[in-house]
Parts: C-alpha cells; sequence; structure tokens
C-alpha cells in the first residue's frame, strides 16, 4: 500500500465502489421508492404528499431524456461519490480542530489526517446499507452529502469562531437544501445550533450573516410551505403520523438496533469507541456537539423505532460518525493492532458482495413467495408493458392495484396510463389522477407479494372482474412471482381494503 498515498487509496477504493454500483444500475429493475420518486419528476410539483420535491427535480432533466433505470441511477451514484468525498474531507477538518485545540501526547500520538480519512472511507465502503442508497435515490441519498457539507462549515466555524457573509450565504443553501430533501433536516439545523452554543462567543445571533442564512434557508424551502398550505397541510400530519408508527413494542427497538449494526457494519461502532476511548480528552464540548450529527437523529429514530421505522432513515447520520471512526481506526492502525480491524473490514465486504449476488440472483426462492423479498425487483417492467398492451385491446380506463406501493412501478412502466390505488387511504396517486369515476372498467393487476381478494360483490367495489391474463416471473430457473391481470367492470364506490 506504500506505492500510493492515503488519499490515493481512497480514491482508488471510491472508484471501484463506483463502479460497482454503475454495473448494478443496469440489472435491476426500480424499487418502489425509486419508481415513486421518478414519477416525481414526471409530475413536477413545488411539493408532493409524502416528502419535500428535490428528490424529484434533482431526477428532472434525466426523466425527461430516458427511461433507463441505469442511466436515472447516475445521481445516486454521483451523490455517493460526493458523499464519500466529504466523509474524508470531514476527517481532515476535525483532525485539524483537535490537532488546533490540543497540545502534548495526544496530538504527537495522533496518525495523519490522510490516514483517518482514508479510515474513514473504508469504514463507509464497507457498511452495506449506502450501497443500497448509492444505486438507488432516496431522499436520505441526498441528504447525506448535504448534511455533511453543513457539518463540514460547522467545524470550520469552530476553528475560526466566525464566518464570511459567503460562508453564511453557503450554509443558508445547504441548509435549505436540505430542508427540500426530507424533513428530518430538522435534525441537522438542531445539531448545528449545538455546535453554535458550544462556540466561546455566542456572538453569532447578532450578526447579519446569520440572518441571511437564516433568509435564505426559509427561501428555500418556501414552495414546500406554499404547497402544504394549499393542500391543508397533509404532508406534514402524514408525516407525524409515519414517524409515529403503531404501538410501541421495545422488540421493534431491540431488532432496530441489532439492524443498524447489521447494515451498518461494526467497523464504524469499534471506530468511534476507539475515538472516545483516546481522544476525548480536551475539547469535549464542541466534539460533543460535533456528534450531535449524529446522535441527535439517530437516538430520535431508536426513540421511534418501537412504533416502525426504516433501517436507511439513519444513513445520514452513520455518515456524519465516519469520520469520529475514521480516526479513531487509524489510531489503532497506527498501534499495531490490526488483525481485528483487517478482520471486520474483510467480513463486511465479503457481506456486501454476498448481498449484491443475493440480489442479482433473485433472492431465494420458497413455497411462499411472498417471503422472498428480492421478487420485488424483478418483472414490473414487462408487466407495466402486458398490462399497457390490455389496456389497448380492453379500451379500460386504466390500471388499478389495492395497496399504494404497487402503484408505482405499475405508473412507471406502464406510463403515461393513470393508476388508481382502491383504498381509503388518500396518497399521492390521488393527487396525480384523482378518484377512480364511479361505473369506470378497469384493468386490475395483483402481485402474488402481495395479494388481495378480488374487489368484487359489495357496495363498495366492482360489479365483476374477468381473468384476463398471467404472468410468471422467473430469473434462473426460479419462479419469483406471479402476475394476474383482470378486467373489472362498473367501480361502485370506495374499497375497503387497507
Amino acid at each position: 500500500m506504500r506505492q500510493y498515498s492515503p488519499s490515493g487509496w481512497a480514491a482508488i477504493c471510491i472508484c471501484i465502489a463506483a463502479v460497482v454500483h454503475f454495473a448494478l444500475g443496469f440489472l435491476i429493475e426500480f424499487s418502489v421508492d425509486e419508481a415513486h420518486y421518478a414519477l416525481y419528476a414526471q409530475h413536477l410539483a413545488w411539493s408532493y404528499f409524502d416528502h419535500p420535491p428535490l428528490v424529484g427535480w434533482i431526477q428532472w432533466p434525466l426523466v425527461a431524456l430516458t427511461s433507463s433505470e441505469g442511466l436515472i441511477r447516475i445521481i445516486p451514484e454521483l451523490l455517493w461519490i460526493v458523499s464519500c468525498i466529504l466523509v474524508y474531507q470531514v476527517t481532515l477538518e476535525i483532525h485539524h480542530f483537535i490537532q488546533g485545540r490540543n497540545a502534548g501526547y495526544l496530538t504527537s500520538s495522533l496518525p495523519t489526517a490522510n490516514a483517518c480519512g482514508l479510515m474513514a472511507v473504508l469504514a463507509i465502503i464497507a457498511a452495506p446499507m449506502p450501497h443500497v442508497l448509492a444505486i438507488g435515490l432516496l431522499p436520505d441519498t441526498l441528504l447525506t452529502p448535504l448534511s455533511l457539507g453543513i457539518m463540514l462549515m460547522a467545524i470550520r466555524w469552530l476553528i475560526q469562531d466566525r464566518f464570511s457573509i459567503g460562508d453564511w450565504i453557503l450554509m443558508g443553501v445547504l441548509l435549505g437544501l436540505a430542508g427540500l430533501s426530507k424533513y428530518t433536516a430538522v435534525f441537522t439545523a438542531f445539531a448545528l445550533i449545538l455546535v453554535f452554543f458550544s462556540a466561546r462567543r455566542k456572538s453569532w445571533v447578532t450578526k447579519l450573516g446569520f440572518w441571511v442564512a437564516l433568509f435564505i434557508a426559509l427561501l428555500f424551502i418556501s414552495p414546500v410551505l406554499y404547497w402544504n398550505w394549499a393542500n391543508d397541510w397533509i404532508s406534514f400530519k402524514y408525516q407525524i403520523a409515519h414517524g409515529g408508527g403503531g404501538e410501541w413494542l421495545w422488540r421493534r427497538l431491540g431488532a432496530f438496533l441489532g439492524l443498524q449494526i447489521l447494515v451498518f457494519g461494526p467497523l464504524l461502532i469499534m471506530g468511534t469507541y476507539l475515538f472516545f476511548r483516546t481522544c476525548m480528552h480536551a475539547t469535549k464540548l464542541s466534539l460533543v456537539a460535533l456528534l450531535g450529527f449524529f446522535f441527535i437523529p439517530f437516538v430520535i429514530f431508536a426513540s421511534l423505532s418501537g412504533g416502525g421505522g426504516l433501517p436507511h432513515w439513519t444513513t445520514p447520520a452513520w455518515f456524519c460518525l465516519a469520520p469520529f471512526a475514521g480516526i479513531g481506526l487509524a489510531k489503532a492502525w497506527s498501534t499495531q493492532r490490526r488483525a481485528i480491524i483487517r478482520a471486520l473490514f474483510i467480513i463486511q465486504i465479503a457481506l456486501c458482495f454476498i448481498g449484491f449476488g443475493f440480489v442479482l440472483s433473485g433472492g431465494i426462492s420458497s413455497a411462499s413467495i411472498k417471503s422472498n423479498p428480492i421478487a420485488d425487483l424483478y418483472g414490473w417492467k414487462i408487466a407495466g408493458q402486458k398490462a399497457a398492451a390490455l389496456i389497448q385491446t380492453t379500451k379500460a380506463d386504466g390500471i388499478a392495484v389495492q395497496n399504494w406501493t404497487l402503484a408505482s412501478r405499475a405508473a412507471w412502466y406502464a406510463k403515461p396510463i393513470p393508476v388508481f390505488v382502491l383504498d381509503q387511504r388518500k396518497d399521492q396517486f390521488d393527487l396525480w389522477f384523482g378518484q377512480l369515476p364511479l361505473g369506470a372498467n378497469i384493468l386490475l393487476i395483483n402481485w402474488s407479494g402481495m395479494a388481495f381478494p378480488t374487489p368484487i360483490g359489495s357496495k363498495s367495489a366492482f360489479e365483476r372482474c374477468e381473468p384476463l391474463d398471467t404472468l410468471e416471473v422467473q430469473r434462473f430457473g426460479q419462479v419469483l412471482s406471479k402476475f394476474d391481470f383482470s378486467l373489472c367492470s362498473n367501480w361502485q364506490g370506495p374499497a375497503s381494503i387497507k
């Protein structure tokens, strides 16, 4: 490894991972969330039912030019590269901050900044979950580099204890873009405020630049506020209910914490422990404040996980923790404690490649098709094409599904045919396509991975449904799922399906 500098090795590793992401991007169909956000780009608006608009806006140029999954996925791949570069840069700045505020043994015993940066990048590359967000664009994919950018500005504030007007403007832009990415960006803003209060001088409140930054951030998120005001604040109501989840259970919290360790890897946890053990001797208040970029969102998501949650929500927080972990790992590596670091890195990389192979193979087939989560990634493209052909033949008024998670791929792969969700839950598809008209004839798609009874025989369903066709999805000889297509006639009102 002496042939290249640590920064050179970091660049090489990032490029290798990026090539893997690029190749996988052309081999897998859109997931439910990817298709949903690609539809954002097709239906440009000031905001949307479940998320702010940037995840759609940023895809609009490519979606307008192509429907290729691989080409559209260039956006999350580039964002992942930017995030890794920012992890490296933030690590250098934290190293600089520690050196500037400490003297004696701690400073002299620290590894070089570049070595710490390399370790931070390797810890991210070895974590399985970031690779998922590097291939599929989610709001968290956007929030990650923006959170790191805000964290980088916060560190520079601690080092300089002041900002130029240009720094304040940049801070306002970063905060505004974060707010356009995901509502949980407010946790990043809380962490920034904590850093401001940890500084020796609190004169930032009286600075013109601070108010300029606040104005710019509010200006950026004004489309979201306007759209929600015009739509009875439905997005905020949905997010509050969604974040609260269902009944709070301790086992869900335990499952959340265990899953976090699995999908982000013990290297990050080990490195953070080593950082606390060896580098928290001075400037504790400022470093603790910086660690708020991880702990504030993580603790909030963990506390909510008892009612339900998704593991990728904490991704921006883990990226913000990586610089601290990188310093801890580099310090342990420099003292010849390399065996466990090397072993954990190899194990995590092996798990990543096993995961890639699992996805490409189509998962493990079983008696219950629904038990194979990978089946959800295959078959929707050909099903959408078949649905479009059946619509043309039957002259149906559109496509119907019985859950919103089935609507995204149907709407994307059968575009521009309208897709109606047959439940009483208000969602984005109601805003795009409206309610299914009374008396309508519709093509019903039923997918074996989330099967529902045929909606007939009551006053809140169709008068009749006639089977038209069946599509069996296979990969490498194993059956992954099955699509059933039916022509349903005379819609009589809202279904009671949940």
